[in-house]
């Protein structure tokens, strides 16, 4: 991997390097200010990264945390004390591994593997919540469809989705993208015959 380091502390950053030289991460790149962190990331494009804060205070620790909830790759980070508050929040920021007075170089590896694996589950758990959403979505979307063109033809259900079915064969479209289309077209269409009924 390619692994990222933050830390101003030269001789802590050493320890890290190290240990993962010695596991076999020769890619190992360190950075020891935060100016433009974000930037500096995306510009790396690390594999994953690693944060060293000796003895940070709340005000870093919230600093370091804006920054890790934009980077969407494993995150480990070392800190020399913190409290449960700043636990969980670092869980709710994105780091996959938060290790208090932890930053002993027989550790290191331990700790990478143990932050790779939960960044992998949770992305897992994040995609399967996606497609859980975006399944109920589209399934609303057909059965409001099949709803309104049962309504509007006197058809019923089965030939409702059938008429979107074979449409979105003939056309290589998703179901759920021709059941849009019917809605649309069917409130489209409703819109002009309000606007073109006599009024009063």
């Amino acid at each position: 991997m390619n692994i990222l380091i933050i830390d101003e502390d030269p001789s802590r950053t050493a320890i890290l390097e190290e240990a993962l030289v010695a596991a076999g991460h020769t890619q190992v790149v360190s950075i020891q200010s935060t100016v433009n962190l974000r930037e500096r990331i995306a510009a790396l494009a690390p594999d994953m990264v690693i944060i060293d804060l000796q003895n940070p205070d709340r005000e870093t620790l919230e600093g370091m945390f804006q920054v890790t909830r934009t980077v969407k790759k494993p995150i480990a980070m070392f800190v020399d004390r913190s409290d449960g508050d700043m636990t969980r929040r670092s869980v709710e920021a994105g780091v996959s591994a938060y290790v208090v007075d932890g930053l002993k170089r027989e550790r290191v590896t331990a700790v990478v593997d143990v932050a790779v694996s939960r960044f992998e589950n949770f992305q897992k758990l994040t995609s399967e919540r996606d497609e859980a959403r975006t399944a109920l979505a589209n399934r609303k979307v057909v059965d409001k469809a099949k709803g309104l063109l049962m309504q509007h033809r006197s058809i019923s259900e089965s030939e409702a989705y059938s008429i979107m079915r074979n449409a979105a064969m003939q056309q290589s479209r998703k179901l759920s993208d021709i059941a849009e289309s019917v809605i649309t077209a069917m409130e489209l269409d409703a819109q002009i015959t309000n606007a073109q009924s006599p009024k009063g």
